[in-house]
């Protein structure tokens, strides 16, 4: 399997009235295609800055960053917004979904930007909602959709374009325990039936046992990288 992720030296800093800040120091990662990895650590620990950094959403002070095999810290803006749409889904805690929009327009939206045409957008669209146990609501708005729906819908869009990786940031955080559950069992089945290659931040240790694979992180750094076992 090739790597979807390689990486090396990573690391960001803010300057502050204080002094320099090193949210991450030199974090090296490689992401196998088709792997599960669960990051896990305290708060404060540079989890969601690396999310940042590997989804192209932020750039490191240094080092290193190849996504599928692309030097994509040498791209300018245009290059990286297109690297992200083609290469990556993100899926947050908060869902961000657009609340004029219906539930199908939601899902859409990145392929919109791809220049797909109507036809084309909506048809992925709605197949994506039909796997979900979506396909009665998609005419509704977001706010018509309980949390666990809504976060089924943004994991749909994020995976609408096809990506190569899927990025998920604390996607259980706001939810009660049973929707939770439904959206990893959701995550672990795309993983182990469609191959899409995972990377889930966690500071619940239920959630990241979860993966094939745990990175610990603490003040910035990798402390542990371990296979794990799926429950």
């Amino acid at each position: 399997m090739h790597d979807v992720i390689d990486a090396s030296g990573l690391t960001k800093a803010f300057v502050t009235e204080s002094g320099v800040l090193n949210v991450l120091q030199d974090v090296d990662i490689r992401v196998r295609a088709r792997e599960f990895i669960t990051i896990t650590g305290p708060s404060g620990s540079g989890k969601s800055t690396l999310l940042n950094l590997l989804a192209c959403l932020d750039t490191p002070t240094s080092g290193r960053y190849r996504l599928l095999g692309e030097d994509v810290l040498s791209y300018d803006d245009r290059a990286l917004a297109e690297a992200r749409n083609r290469c990556i889904g993100f899926v947050f805690q908060s869902f961000n979904l657009l609340p004029r929009l219906t539930i199908l327009e939601n899902v859409a939206l990145p392929m919109v930007y791809a220049g797909f045409p109507r036809a084309a957008r909506e048809s992925r669209a709605a197949t994506l909602l039909e796997q979900f146990g979506l396909g009665s609501k998609m005419r509704m708005k977001p706010a018509q959709l309980s949390g666990g729906q809504q976060q089924r819908v943004a994991i749909a869009r994020a995976l609408v374009n096809r990506p190569a990786l899927l990025l998920a940031d604390e996607p259980t955080g706001s939810l009660d325990t049973q929707s939770a559950f439904s959206i990893l069992e959701l995550l672990a089945e795309l993983n182990e039936t469609q191959g899409v290659t995972v990377i889930l931040v966690t500071h619940d240790p239920r959630v990241a046992a979860r993966g094939s694979r745990t990175l610990c992180l603490r003040d910035g750094r990798v402390v542990h990288d371990m296979q794990t076992r799926r429950f």
